[in-house]
């Protein structure tokens, strides 16, 4: 406890006191939005040039210091362009651009979006600004150099769910994203990567489990999510939580009990489906046969309401309709392959390998 004649020192006096210190060492950041729409589309600037002609860019703000980067930079976005701060989504890229040989400025590209039709039409265009939305590419051409290279490094970061790490526009060794598939394969084989940049560097994989509930007239169970964004129906399923040490068969047990509230043995392997996501992240997906659902099972069944609203079980003809193509064929092949007492099937897509 402080004495009584004594004041201790709040959070604001020691903050004024190392104030002065943090300015005067600190670089500037500038916070860049990368905005895209529903089909890919990013939101590009042309400003005009004092010496006439335009210079194309994205929308940014130098972050004050005040709040965090990505806090200024959604205030700007909602105050010049009607852009709500929901829509700000996670850091894609850090650069370190030495602007002299005292000064440094650390950039920040953060994802918007994506935003619907409705919402790119309500867009405002700020006074002496042009709005565009171009495919990424054209966004790239129009850009000075060093703003193309962080922007193409931030895209890749945004399609492998990853961060870029940038000096000067150039992307630097372990960055899990910005380098093209042929540059890492010749750092590869020259063995200029060691064990922990080569981990950094090598492509991810996202796995997932799903559990074909089968009743006797071999109707499958189907699941319709509780998200608004996908209409189609789903098996249940889930990703699997490899950072907890969970291999496929445990996550299936725990989608059961999680999605549906029943605790059943999971049966056996029915296929292995490879989904090629390119430019996004490939996705491998294990297929179970859950078990066969009596009627005193079907009764028991309990949604979780924030996962999904309702349950069914359809026939391989309804699924056609209720299910999207890639999971249809998937669902195709796995009572195929229950009912014919075979496999476990290798798919590509849904497709089975011959």
């Amino acid at each position: 406890m402080a004495a009584p004649n004594q004041t201790r020192p709040t959070r604001d006096s020691a903050a004024e006191d190392i104030e002065p210190a943090v300015r005067e060492s600190s670089p500037p950041v500038l916070a860049t939005a990368l905005v895209v729409d529903t089909r890919g589309r990013m939101l590009v600037l042309s400003m005009p040039r004092p010496t006439g002609g335009a210079v194309a860019c994205l929308p940014s703000v130098q972050a004050s210091g005040a709040h965090a980067p990505e806090a200024e930079l959604a205030d700007t976005l909602y105050g010049q362009f009607g852009v709500h701060p929901h829509h700000l989504k996670r850091l894609l890229a850090v650069d370190c651009e030495q602007l002299s040989p005292v000064l440094t400025l650390v950039s920040h590209v953060h994802l918007v979006g994506p935003l619907d039709e409705h919402q790119v039409r309500a867009v405002k265009t700020p006074p002496l600004l042009t709005v565009r939305w171009l495919a990424p590419e054209a966004v790239i051409q129009l850009l000075p150099a060093l703003a193309a290279s962080r922007l193409r490094a931030a895209v890749a970061a945004w399609h492998t769910g990853s961060i870029a790490h940038l000096v000067g526009g150039r992307v630097q060794l372990g960055s899990p994203a910005g380098f093209t598939p042929a540059q890492r394969a010749h750092l590869e084989d020259t063995r200029a990567l060691d064990p922990d940049l080569h981990q950094a560097m090598r492509p991810k994989v996202l796995a997932e489990v799903n559990v074909l509930l089968t009743d006797p007239a071999g109707h499958a169970l189907l699941l319709h999510p509780a998200s608004g964004y996908d209409p189609t129906w789903h098996l249940p399923g889930d990703g699997i939580g490899s950072d907890m040490g969970e291999g496929p068969r445990e996550a299936a047990r725990r989608v059961l009990r999680g999605q549906l509230h029943l605790d059943l043995p999971v049966g056996r392997l029915l296929a292995v489906d490879w989904i090629n996501g390119t430019p996004q992240l490939s996705r491998m997906a294990y297929t179970f046969h859950g078990t066969t659902l009596g009627e005193h099972d079907l009764a028991r069944i309990r949604l979780n309401p924030h996962q999904h609203t309702e349950w069914r079980m359809a026939s391989a003809d309804d699924s056609k309709t209720l299910v999207h193509e890639p999971l249809h064929q998937r669902l195709d092949a796995c009572l195929t392959t229950l009912w014919n007492n075979t496999g476990p099937v290798e798919l590509r897509s849904g497709i089975p390998r011959s």
